[in-house]
């Protein structure tokens, strides 16, 4: 192989799309670190199931991200999501852990794991589930911000998107959640 067929073609068109997506991605995440940093400081924690620490990653991905986020838990099973994120089988099980209220038990329970001020959480299906009647992949992301007190405000919301693969559609999921979280403390510092 010659050496120089190694390097990709930075005049094609598809890496010059993929340059400037990773930039973006950076420049969101340089955004939310600027906004968590602002006074006061606030932190972040993140539960995972289906993303299966894609937003970890993402959060991550920006120098100096431990300075507000405090770290994560991939938690799949019903088990652990009732043993570390305080989840009610009761609501969980009948609904094999996906549904909006799951989502935004993980994300007070990710809050209360690493006594975070902002917590995040996805569960879904990354591909179809036809034993479960899902036909179409979907999934919950949930965001909590813990306040004075007890206080606790929740957004939440569900994606579904039908002819990615399993991969891609944990990336979509994470990236979505994420951009709702940059959206959110956006708004909360204007």
């Amino acid at each position: 192989m010659r050496r120089d067929a190694a390097i990709p073609p930075y005049n094609d068109p598809y890496f010059a799309v993929a340059r400037l997506r990773r930039f973006l991605k950076l420049a969101h995440m340089n955004e939310l670190k600027e906004l968590m940093l602002r006074s006061p400081r606030w932190t972040l924690a993140a539960a995972e199931s289906l993303t299966a620490g894609r937003m970890q990653a993402r959060i991550a991905s920006v120098s100096g991200a431990s300075e507000f986020f405090l770290g994560g838990i991939t938690a799949y099973t019903l088990e652990q999501k009732v043993k570390h994120l305080g989840v009610n089988r009761a609501v969980a099980e009948p609904v094999n852990c996906v549904s909006a209220a799951v989502a935004e038990q993980m994300a007070v329970g990710v809050c209360a794991l690493f006594g975070s001020d902002f917590g995040m959480a996805t569960t879904g299906y990354a591909e179809a589930a036809l034993a479960q009647g899902v036909e179409v992949p979907f999934a919950w992301w949930a965001l909590a911000r813990r306040q004075a007190g007890s206080a606790v405000t929740i957004r939440s919301g569900r994606v579904e998107r039908a002819g990615l693969s399993r991969v891609e559609m944990q990336s979509a999921v994470a990236e979505v959640a994420v951009d709702e979280l940059v959206a959110w403390v956006r708004e909360l510092r204007r």
